[in-house]
């Protein structure tokens, strides 16, 4: 009976899975004020880039469907098929096409425009996040 009480068993990790044990419990350890507060602003900051992307990337993606449209109405024969003479389809195409380019070129302004108005939007908050942290 004592000779088992002496028996112990030890095992050592190594550092790549101490680091992997330390990720998976702190996801289940309850997250200090000062980390909500991180998190929080992270999370404020993230939200003015993708809100951005979002708006960019659907205005890019119209403009270039548009654009292709035009493409072909000028460069095939769909304007035929819809019954449309070559030159109306060309007179049509162009135009569609062109809107769409202006639609693809304005993506990248509106990208700015919409992360400053969003930064403008949320600033005090996220200044304010950043104040109670630096203290």
């Amino acid at each position: 009976m004592q000779n088992k009480d002496k028996e112990t068993f030890s095992y050592t990790y190594s550092a790549k899975e101490q680091a992997e044990i330390q990720k998976i419990r702190d996801k289940y350890e309850k997250p200090t004020a000062e980390e909500d507060k991180m998190t929080q602003l992270r999370r404020l900051d993230a939200s003015v880039h993708s809100k951005a992307t979002a708006v960019a990337l659907v205005l890019g993606i119209i403009g270039a469907l548009i654009m292709g449209c035009g493409m072909s109405l000028i460069m095939t024969d769909i304007g035929a098929i819809l019954g449309a003479p070559s030159n109306l389809a060309m007179l049509i195409g162009v135009p569609i096409g062109i809107v769409g380019m202006v639609l693809v070129c304005l993506a990248y302004p509106v990208y700015n425009r919409t992360v400053k108005k969003e930064r403008e939007k949320i600033a005090p908050e996220i200044i304010r996040l950043a104040d109670e942290l630096m203290k």
